[in-house]
């Protein structure tokens, strides 16, 4: 495990590990903010950047979440700086996801950045490479990117390094990891079909914010992990009533209903909004009050939110 990080992983109920988060939960809601760099999906036909998202502290973007296609643009267009960035946390590792990683590490030789930036993602499966193996396809010797090796060779010269570090898999386990004074992660593997997947909870400055990531909720564990979040980002990618694969992988509104009681967060966003789930929110709006009844916001590109103490 590379030094720069403090890693502890917990062996223990969801329970116990946020009831620990809870007990020093003071939210400085006037430091934090959450901007959505893309709200969209896969798709090229719905207006929108590939998941995305910045936390900023002070005004100065500290954690960002997913890379999909586009969200270098939205980056740029936010007015954040890549040498600000403490990490990148990923969900997952589908195209959407994680594409524009490489753009990001490119245009980060133009910057004054010094510090060596951390990216935590999940292990690998069968299906998906862990988080440490991505790293190296894309930018080790033998990578699609191997131009920019120098950025992952210990022994090559480069203003920084990037220390790639895999979230286990195991259900039910969360693993906590502490930036620094300022800023702790919390992440628990769940269900999105057979991919290799995470959600994530960001505490800082004493606020938090929870992602659900893609997920299924085939394993009802996000709710605790996310427990009194000041906001939680779920993703809206399937309408109520959808079936087959989408539904294998995806949330419907009902079940995003049930988490949100259960988790009670200042706001609730919706994102990853898909083709199929956009034009319906008067729908899913319908589905989620049917058990939740605090703040629903519906994301779109560029949107800033800011958290909400309670």
């Amino acid at each position: 495990m590379f030094t720069s990080v403090q890693h502890l992983f917990i062996a223990s109920t969801l329970l116990t590990t946020a009831s620990l988060v809870q007990a020093s939960h003071q939210c400085a809601a006037d430091r934090v903010s959450l901007q959505v760099l893309g709200s969209g999906g896969p798709e090229f036909t719905d207006n929108r950047a590939s998941s995305s998202y910045l936390i900023s502290l002070d005004n100065r973007a500290r954690i960002l979440i997913d890379a999909g296609a586009g969200s270098g643009i939205n980056f740029e267009k936010s007015g954040a700086k890549i040498q600000d960035l403490d990490a990148i946390l990923f969900t997952h590792l589908h195209v959407d996801h994680s594409a524009d990683l490489p753009a990001f590490i490119k245009a980060s030789f133009f910057t004054p950045r010094r510090s060596d930036l951390q990216v935590f993602g999940p292990a690998g499966n069968r299906v998906m490479p862990s988080t440490t193996a991505f790293i190296r396809k894309n930018f080790g010797p033998e990578g699609s990117y191997s131009y920019l090796q120098n950025f992952v060779e210990p022994d090559q010269r480069s203003a920084y390094k990037i220390q790639a570090t895999d979230v286990p898999l195991t259900p039910h386990e969360v693993s906590d990891y502490t930036l620094n004074d300022d800023i702790s992660l919390q992440a628990i593997p769940v269900n999105h079909g057979p991919i290799a997947a995470t959600a994530w909870r960001v505490n800082i400055a004493g606020c938090s914010i929870s992602f659900t990531g893609d997920m299924s909720n085939q394993y009802k564990t996000f709710s605790t992990l996310a427990e009194n979040s000041d906001i939680i980002v779920a993703h809206n990618a399937i309408p109520q009533g959808a079936g087959g694969v989408a539904a294998r992988l995806h949330m419907q509104p009902s079940d995003i209903g049930i988490i949100a009681a259960e988790a009670n967060p200042g706001k609730l966003v919706l994102s990853h909004r898909m083709n199929r789930s956009l034009g319906k929110e008067t729908e899913t709006e319908a589905e989620i009050r049917k058990h939740y009844d605090g703040d629903i916001l519906f994301a779109n590109d560029l949107d800033i939110i800011q958290p909400a103490s309670h």
